[in-house]
C-alpha cells in the first residue's frame, strides 16, 4: 500500500483528492494537514466526510513523516520548500499548486511574482499531463500538476498543432469553469449574489494559466506559440468546457483532423474523441478524471473549432494528481480513477 499525504487537504482540490483516495485500492491516506484548521477532523470542515474519513489536520511535518507521496494544494509560492524537504526524505512529491508548472523562471517572476526559490529542483520537475508527457512521468519524483484551464486546452490543441494541421499565429480560446476553480477563499465575484444568474468573462487576455498553456503548445509546434485566452465564470460548483478556434492549413482534410485525434488518443483511458455531430458537454465529465473533446468545422472561414470538456477538480486537479500518482508508483494510470459519470 501507498502512504499518502495531503497537505491543505481543506481546500476544494485537497478534499477532492480525499474522496478519491478513499476508494483507492492501492492507497491509504496516512495524514493530511492545513495551516487554517490544524487540530481539526476534516469531517467537522467538510460534513460529507463524517464516519467516513474523520482524520485530524496535522502539520506539514507529521504529514511528510508519514508519507511516501505528498500532494500539495496550496497557494502558489508554498510548495518549493515543501518539495525540499519531501525530496531530502526520499519522497515522491505532487503539487496542485503553480510553483513546478513552468519552465521558465522569467514566466514565473512575470505572471506571479515570485523566484524559483530551488532551481535544481525545477530542472527535476515534470509537467504532469499523463496524455501528452507519460515518459518523463514515469521517471521522475517531482510533478507539478497542470492547471484546468490548461490541461482541458492541452489536450484539445495538441493533436491539430502536433501535426502541423493548423496555423499557430491566431489561436483563440474561449474557457469557461465553475466557480470551484477559484478555491475555497472567498472572493467578490465567487460570493452566490454576484455569481449566481450572472455570466462574464474576467482577468481578459491576463489569466496567470496563459504562459502554462502556451508552453504546453509550443512543446507540441517545436516553437513559440502565443494565445488569446478569455475565461469566464459559470454559475455553476464544477466543470470547464473550453471552445478552441483555429485556422486549418491549405489542404488539410477534417479526415487528417479526425485520424490525427483518434491516432493520440487511441489508447487513452481518458480522452474521448466524440462522433462528428456530437458535442462535448460538461454532464458528460462530471465527478469523472474524463476529457471529452468534440471537432466541428467552419468551411466557410477554414477554422476547425474545438470542445472540451473536463471536471475541474478531478481532471482539472485531484483525478489527475492521483494518475500521476498511479504512473510514478508504476500502477494501471487509471487505478482508483475509473468513476461513471451521472446520466443528468
Amino acid at each position: 500500500m501507498i502512504n499518502a499525504g495531503i497537505i491543505g487537504a481543506t481546500g476544494y482540490a485537497g478534499a477532492e483528492l480525499v474522496r478519491i483516495l478513499l476508494t483507492h485500492p492501492q492507497v491509504t491516506i496516512a495524514a493530511i494537514g492545513s495551516v487554517s484548521f490544524e487540530g481539526k477532523a476534516l469531517s467537522d470542515v467538510y460534513g460529507s466526510f463524517l464516519g467516513i474519513c474523520d482524520l485530524v489536520c496535522e502539520n506539514n511535518e507529521e504529514v511528510i513523516n508519514k508519507s511516501d507521496v505528498i500532494f500539495a494544494c496550496v497557494p502558489h509560492g508554498l510548495s518549493q520548500e515543501i518539495a525540499v524537504k519531501c525530496v531530502s526524505l526520499g519522497k515522491k512529491f505532487i503539487d496542485l499548486g503553480a510553483d513546478f508548472r513552468l519552465d521558465s523562471e522569467e514566466d514565473y517572476k512575470e505572471w506571479y511574482g515570485l523566484d524559483f526559490t530551488c532551481p535544481e529542483l525545477h530542472k527535476r520537475a515534470v509537467y504532469g499531463l499523463p496524455e501528452l508527457f507519460f515518459n518523463q512521468i514515469e521517471n521522475t519524483d517531482i510533478i507539478g500538476n497542470p492547471g484546468c484551464y490548461p490541461t482541458s486546452i492541452g489536450l484539445g490543441l495538441f493533436p491539430a498543432i502536433e501535426n502541423g494541421l493548423v496555423k499557430t499565429d491566431s489561436i483563440i480560446i474561449d474557457s469557461k469553469s465553475g466557480a470551484t476553480g477559484a478555491g475555497r477563499g472567498l472572493a467578490q465575484n465567487t460570493h452566490f449574489a454576484d455569481c449566481n444568474e450572472a455570466f462574464a468573462p474576467y482577468k481578459v487576455a491576463s489569466h496567470r494559466h496563459t504562459p502554462e498553456i502556451e508552453q504546453t503548445l509550443s512543446r507540441a509546434a517545436g516553437k513559440q506559440v502565443t494565445v488569446t485566452f478569455v475565461p469566464h465564470l459559470l454559475p455553476i460548483n464544477r466543470g470547464i468546457i473550453s471552445t478552441m478556434y483555429v485556422k486549418l492549413r491549405d489542404g488539410v482534410s477534417k479526415e487528417q483532423v479526425r485520424n490525427a485525434y483518434e491516432a493520440k488518443y487511441n489508447k487513452s483511458h481518458f480522452v474521448r474523441v466524440l462522433k462528428d455531430g456530437d458535442i462535448a458537454n460538461l454532464r458528460n465529465v462530471k465527478y469523472t478524471n474524463l476529457c471529452d473533446i468534440s471537432l466541428h468545422f467552419d468551411d466557410r472561414t477554414g477554422t476547425l473549432i474545438v470542445v472540451s470538456a473536463i471536471d475541474n477538480m478531478v481532471k482539472g486537479a485531484a483525478g489527475q494528481a492521483v494518475q500521476n500518482m498511479n504512473i510514478i508508483f508504476g500502477l494501471e494510470e487509471q487505478t482508483g480513477l475509473e468513476f461513471v459519470p451521472p446520466a443528468f
